[in-house]
């Protein structure tokens, strides 16, 4: 596919905006997370520690999903967006500080993860219902939830790497004030984008009532509900292989915070390629087959992880695995846009933030504990097999969700 097919979002000035400003602060973003992993783990050497920082980060989105949805239909989200990302660079200011003042506290590392999980869980629903009022044309918009899923990912090229060699010269605190300062490039392109107004047809009832609309609709549409159970599920058992990296990179490769940074950009390039893969497809072409192979491609490429104790090795099969994982989300991400009324966007991209991240906490705390008492190649075989699994679950509805969407 030519270029101009594959980032044709960006004729769109407002998307390309937000585009050019979130390639600086995604660095910094993966640059913290990277940071975080590795400050837990040296500091309490256990992998349930770390599953237990990796679900304070994301447990708030379970309990906020009802106000969050509606908030992203009820008000401007550039105005969330621009909240959201300042209260992000108070966090990422807050740990450097701590660090700084030599004060590492692990319970204060999981007050700030709350902190950071209570904002995400405002921002991501804004954040991907916000694609739709930035891309000018409509064909374009799942070639712009699919760049998102690009750059995001393509941050990894970067930032871990960058973040293991910044480890080991100057500490985590340098890699939190990056990340801090980086987000007043999305703020300026916010700032100076030019959004026109949307109508508001929900101000006069209440949230949770908007919130069981969103429910209702959801449960009533066959793609929109077996998507998010995808997600849901997948996420559940799958994601947290990230959580387990550190453990992978020391104890299984006996390396450092370099060879963890090397392992998350090997997921990132994975990833990438997912991405532009998706990008590259035509505005019409159909989408669905690709959720009945990826939950296989990821459980094979962890599958061999799991085994695999030569440093190259792993990073070929993160790559796989995370190609696999970024065509499950990317895809779910565009079909929900494609299948969801305007009206209730913002609510039934809660939920499949709710799906995302309301599973991952469980799923962290879940692998962490069975790392600690199996140890982390069963773990990973365990999960591999799950998700390898949820093809088969699914794959009945599949055909019968693709003649759906394809009618929008």
């Amino acid at each position: 596919m030519s270029l101009a097919v594959t980032f044709r979002a960006l004729r769109s000035r407002n998307y390309r905006l937000y585009f050019f400003g979130q390639s600086f602060s995604l660095i910094g973003t993966w640059m913290q997370q990277v940071a975080v992993g590795w400050l837990v783990y040296r500091l309490t050497d256990s992998p349930f520690l770390l599953g237990l920082v990796g679900f304070s980060a994301q447990i708030p989105t379970l309990f906020l999903a009802p106000v969050t949805g509606v908030a992203a239909d009820r008000f401007s989200r550039r105005a969330i967006l621009l909240v959201t990302q300042s209260l992000f660079m108070v966090q990422a200011l807050l740990l450097a500080a701590m660090l700084l003042l030599h004060i590492e506290a692990l319970w204060l590392i999981i007050a700030l993860s709350l902190f950071h999980g209570s904002v995400m869980a405002f921002d991501a629903p804004a954040r991907h219902a916000f694609v739709v009022e930035m891309v000018t044309c409509r064909d374009d918009v799942a070639n712009g939830v699919a760049l998102n899923s690009a750059l995001f990912h393509a941050s990894r090229f970067i930032g871990p790497s960058a973040a293991g060699l910044i480890i080991m010269a100057w500490g985590e605190a340098v890699c939190f004030l990056i990340n801090g300062i980086s987000y007043l490039t999305t703020i300026a392109a916010l700032a100076f984008m030019n959004i026109p107004g949307r109508s508001d047809t929900t101000n006069n009832a209440r949230i949770l009532s908007q919130f069981l609309d969103g429910i209702r609709y959801a449960r009533g549409s066959l793609p929109i509900k077996s998507i998010l159970l995808l997600v849901a599920f997948v996420c559940l058992i799958g994601m947290p292989y990230t959580t387990l990296l550190p453990v992978i990179a020391r104890d299984i490769l006996h390396g450092d915070s370099t060879t963890y940074g090397y392992l998350m950009s090997a997921a990132g390039v994975g990833a990438v390629c997912g991405a532009l893969y998706l990008a590259s497809r035509r505005p019409h072409d159909d989408l669905w087959r690709h959720l009945t192979f990826a939950p296989a491609v990821f459980g094979c490429g962890i599958m061999a992880l799991a085994v695999s104790h030569t440093f190259v090795l792993s990073l070929l099969l993160l790559a796989v695995a995370a190609f696999g994982m970024m065509t499950v989300m990317a895809t779910a991400n565009t079909l929900l846009q494609k299948s969801v009324s305007e009206e209730l966007r913002g609510r039934v991209m809660s939920l499949y933030t709710l799906a995302f991240f309301g599973s991952v906490p469980f799923g962290n705390l879940l692998a962490g504990a069975l790392a600690t008492r199996i140890g982390v190649p069963l773990t990973l075989l365990t999960v591999a097999a799950l998700s390898t699994g949820a093809t088969l679950l699914f794959y009945p509805r599949y055909r019968q969700i693709g003649s759906e969407i394809s009618r929008h």
